[in-house]
């Protein structure tokens, strides 16, 4: 009966490809499901506004950006200018409610392919559904590794994820102590119990003694969590000079007020990025956000390298009054590189996008992230994307590393709480 169900979905959806291919298409609907209420609801809604930026460039225009695909807006050359159309699903950062939501959109909306979804474990239910649907999934931010590694053929990958960007933190350690002569100490780690947080756990524990470096602890608590007072006296016991952390936004925000309370206070806090880079993480902590070190893939600072950061978040910030973050940033990329195959496939049939997508080859000066460009591999990831990690000084996220790329030196140690102004 099962196998039956999803012969119908397909055959429905292949049959719209079809239909919309023949007729000089208006429209093009694309189902994105992201957290747009629950304890995801802030990241969520700058997220959304990011794809709406990107679906009202490729549709309206851009003036004064050339380097960027589309801004000319004149939608879809190949499809007789037509017009993105996104269709919102929210998944809550619940798993069953995100599979839910994208068997919805294939069957009732009829989109032709799905971008999400923020939160590696709907990421991985909602993407299983456009699997076995024959749908094109697009994922701009979720960094499990293990999300291409299951062999599917319907699934993108655009940010580089958590094999890369855990490396990345120990690398920087490394670089730290062979350039700057400062040494991190005993380590410990402090990470959700999701899919994110669970693979990042286990890397940590791999990578840590291949760079010789000591994790004195590993701490794991329950995401959505509304107290961390248990957790964080176990880290202070354990007494780390550094903590690795991996949390969504409530949760970071949380883990620093607890901090604070409890007089915890190691030299350095390096985070895996979400929550540490959320909007709202600097706006709620303030000064108490300062001086946490975060993994990133984009920033600000990074404009005087690549014209196109500074003049698409100009655009961004008149609109919705906000920066983008690594967050933001890598949903708008991720909606324009859809865009870019659905043109370049000059078709709406899911085949047709599919293909297109795997042959995929958008150099870095045509991004708005500090990436070589957008290029996958068999298994569906971007093999050109790259990390960064930033600093918050006075407010802002200050690029740190790669070293060659800083905007300004580190600052390590961390002033203790009682002595910061």
């Amino acid at each position: 009966m099962k196998k039956l169900w999803w012969a119908r979905v397909a055959a429905v959806v292949v049959g719209a490809g079809i239909t919309c291919s023949v007729q000089a298409q208006q429209e093009i609907k694309i189902g994105v499901i992201y957290p747009l209420t629950g304890p995801g609801a802030a990241v969520g809604a700058e997220l959304r506004s990011a794809l709406e930026l990107a679906a009202d460039i490729i549709n309206n225009g851009a003036p004064g950006i050339s380097d960027l695909p589309f801004s000319a807006g004149k939608g879809l050359p190949n499809l007789k200018g037509a017009k993105i159309k996104l269709v919102f699903a929210d998944h809550q950062a619940n798993p069953q409610t995100g599979s839910t939501e994208a068997e919805r959109l294939i069957t009732q909306e009829k989109v032709v392919a799905l971008v999400g979804a923020y939160n590696s474990a709907v990421t991985a239910t909602a993407s299983q559904i456009a699997e076995r649907a024959g749908i094109p999934f697009v994922n701009p931010e979720s960094s499990s590794a293990s999300l291409t590694q299951r062999n599917f053929k319907w699934f993108f990958r655009t940010t580089p994820h958590d094999d890369l960007f855990v490396r990345n933190a120990f690398e920087f350690l490394r670089d730290l102590e062979a350039k700057k002569g400062i040494k991190p100490g005993l380590i410990a780690s402090l990470n959700e119990n999701g899919l994110w947080g669970t693979e990042t756990t286990k890397l940590q524990a791999k990578l840590a003694p291949e760079f010789k470096y000591s994790l004195v602890k590993q701490v794991v608590y329950p995401a959505k969590t509304t107290q961390l007072t248990s957790e964080v006296q176990t880290l202070k016991a354990a007494n780390p000079n550094l903590v690795l952390q991996s949390s969504y936004t409530a949760d970071a925000i949380l883990s620093m007020k607890t901090y604070k309370e409890l007089g915890f206070s190691p030299d350095m806090i390096l985070a895996n990025n979400a929550g540490f880079t959320d909007t709202d993480f600097i706006k709620t902590l303030g000064k108490d956000a300062e001086y946490v070190i975060t993994r990133e893939v984009w920033a600000l600072d990074l404009a005087s390298r690549n014209p196109l950061i500074k003049q698409v978040n100009d655009l961004f910030n008149s609109r919705y009054k906000i920066n983008f973050t690594g967050n933001s940033s890598r949903t708008f990329t991720g909606l324009m590189v859809l865009a870019d195959a659905i043109n370049r496939a000059g078709s709406t049939e899911p085949q047709a996008i599919r293909q297109a997508l795997a042959t995929t080859d958008i150099p870095g000066n045509k991004l708005i992230m500090p990436w070589k460009g957008v290029k996958f591999d068999a298994t569906g990831q971007n093999t050109l994307g790259q990390g960064i990690l930033v600093q918050i000084i006075d407010g802002k996220y200050n690029t740190v590393w790669p070293f060659s790329m800083a905007s300004r030196e580190v600052v390590w140690p961390m002033p203790k709480w009682d002595q910061r102004k």
